[in-house]
């Protein structure tokens, strides 16, 4: 059995012994900068959702693994420039902070495929350096997805503050987990926390994780050109 396939198999035994299969968590398994040949190695050990952060480095692996069934999410940042193109390519957007860029992606969405699944992500940890909607400024935007037919929002999602101390990483996550039971009790009905990476998803499934986005336990350290 290859080291991608088993640590695969253990990062999903990981979920599940957190959260019994009928409470399902999805696992998005984070490929940027992986090759094609890794991604198709992952996709028959069974895993068929990846995670890119990087359009052009994930157009590219796209047009070489169209042979198959994979569902993409864009889970980087977004430039308004590439708004067209990730409309174009990707099932998933997880990463929508603005309502500018939400309103591209709408206009871009090829009218003969399904809605885009999308999330705002939530600066929750109140970061200069870091991508995301503030607390007080998420029901207004959530409230502006009712304008983009071409939309379909699902949930929140958000890169807390990096920290291995497992009551600050459980922290961030009810505070997520908080917002988004308060949208729904405005009537929002949205079914996604796109929450937890590699060193906090069990602690993030704990919190009510309902998609986790790991890469490293996967595919195993970064490496960066």
């Amino acid at each position: 059995m290859s080291s991608i396939k088993n640590h695969l198999h253990a990062v999903l035994a990981n979920i599940n012994q957190v959260k019994p299969t009928q409470d399902k968590v999805t696992l998005v398994a984070v490929s940027k900068t992986q090759a094609a040949s890794v991604i198709r190695e992952a996709y028959a050990a069974g895993q068929t959702i990846f995670g890119e952060n990087y359009l052009q480095e994930c157009l590219e692996k796209q047009g070489l693994l169209n042979d198959l069934a994979i569902e993409w999410h864009f889970i980087g940042p977004i430039q308004s420039n590439k708004t067209q193109l990730i409309a174009q390519h990707f099932s998933w957007v997880h990463s929508i902070d603005r309502l500018k860029v939400a309103k591209r992606l709408n206009d871009a969405r090829p009218s003969d495929l399904p809605p885009l699944q999308v999330c705002i992500q939530t600066n929750i940890s109140h970061e200069n350096t870091k991508s995301g909607v503030l607390i007080d400024e998420l029901e207004a935007l959530a409230t502006a997805f009712s304008s983009f037919p071409n939309l379909k929002l699902r949930g929140l999602m958000s890169i807390p503050a990096p920290t291995l101390v497992v009551k600050d990483q459980r922290k961030q996550f009810k505070q997520l987990k908080q917002c988004f039971d308060q949208l729904n009790q405005k009537g929002f009905n949205l079914d996604t926390l796109s929450m937890g990476m590699s060193n906090d998803y069990t602690i993030a499934v704990e919190e009510g994780a309902t998609i986790v986005r790991v890469g490293s336990k996967i595919f195993g350290k970064r490496t960066y050109n």
